[in-house]
């Protein structure tokens, strides 16, 4: 009775995930019926050429505007999820999230240099090449001996996240007006600029990561053990460790590099999938990826729907997270969450 809960649990997400994007498409400052989402969802997939009398406005709204937010969204919390269910996984640490290893603050510094100086590379470009040189910095000041102690690992990524904020506030200070707004804006996180080109690149990218992090689901299990529980089980646990940290940040730093900074997620949805699913990352892996989709398709959904002007996503993501941290210290003691 309990595996078959645990194997319709999963598949309740995903229904939900589609709804909710549904639910977002029709949802909008623009009014367009329900009946008329359909359609121009229908005639955008089929005859794009031939609209069979839909507005060329509808059109436009649904696969120019909202559709290109709610996928971007959805991959974005994939990402962010899965990755942060990998990091808690390998240092059997449930406070654990994406932004340890300074992939935030590398990224967040490559932002601004791309805002700063936008005559060489995108930002996004600067954002993903400067969120991996961070975790590199990371790895290179937490290796020692040929070893990677955990506690020295997450030490390193404070340092190194610590060390790239001091350039970002440097960058700031120098920066004028408009570019200084823009910076500040970046590290708030939002879909604002989504575009299918955006989706084009980072869909494959993430979604490699994601995969092969789902067939490594059986070697997090047992990392989760503990490293002489690995041994003894025939899995190298500094390998494993270093190649699942490799992917998630991998996935981390193309999100980041595409929408700007949004907390929370990789720490929230990892321990929502563990109550839902229990503690095999087999199946915590993609349930992860799928509720954080719903989350930031719910959130964006808000932060264009709420006021007049758009919320930055980070403001809702951190409304919704610091609350879900002060449950998870309270709980932390009594319930073993990883």
């Amino acid at each position: 009775m309990k595996n078959n809960t645990n194997i319709f649990r999963p598949l309740a997400v995903f229904f939900i995930l589609i709804a909710t994007a549904a639910v977002a498409l029709g949802t909008g400052k623009y009014d367009v019926s329900p009946v008329e989402v359909f359609r121009a969802f229908w005639a955008g997939i089929f005859s794009l050429d031939e609209p069979c009398g839909i507005p060329s406005i509808h059109l436009t709204v649904i696969w120019m505007l909202r559709l290109p937010r709610i996928l971007m969204a959805l991959i974005v919390g994939a990402a962010l999820s899965a990755a942060g269910a990998v990091f808690q996984g390998c240092f059997r640490n449930p406070l654990v999230e994406p932004y340890i290893l300074g992939v935030s603050a590398g990224a967040a510094f490559g932002a601004a240099l791309g805002m700063l100086f936008p005559y060489f590379f995108s930002v996004q470009l600067f954002s993903f090449v400067f969120g991996i040189v961070a975790v590199a910095f990371t790895y290179g000041f937490g290796r020692i001996r040929g070893e990677t102690p955990m506690i020295t690992l997450i030490l390193a990524g404070v340092i190194t996240g610590s060390l790239f904020s001091a350039m970002v506030s440097i960058l700031k200070y120098m920066a004028q007006d408009a570019a200084l707004r823009g910076i500040v804006f970046w590290l708030m996180g939002g879909f604002y600029f989504a575009t299918w080109t955006d989706i084009g690149w980072l869909l494959p990218v993430i979604g490699g990561c994601l995969l092969i992090m789902g067939k490594l689901g059986w070697q997090l299990n047992i990392l989760s053990l503990g490293d002489a529980e690995a041994r003894s089980l025939g899995v190298n646990p500094e390998a494993c460790r270093i190649v699942l940290i490799i992917l998630a940040t991998l996935a981390a730093a193309a999100a980041v590099s595409a929408v700007g900074i949004i907390a929370w997620v990789g720490l929230m949805m990892p321990h929502a999938a563990r109550m839902l699913v229990g503690p095999d990352h087999r199946r915590v892996l993609p349930t992860a990826a799928a509720m954080g989709g719903i989350f930031l398709i719910i959130c964006d959904t808000l932060a264009r729907t709420l006021i007049t002007a758009e919320i930055p996503i980070g403001i809702i993501t951190s409304i919704a997270g610091a609350p879900y941290l002060f449950y998870l210290l309270r709980t932390k003691t009594q319930t073993s969450l990883v």
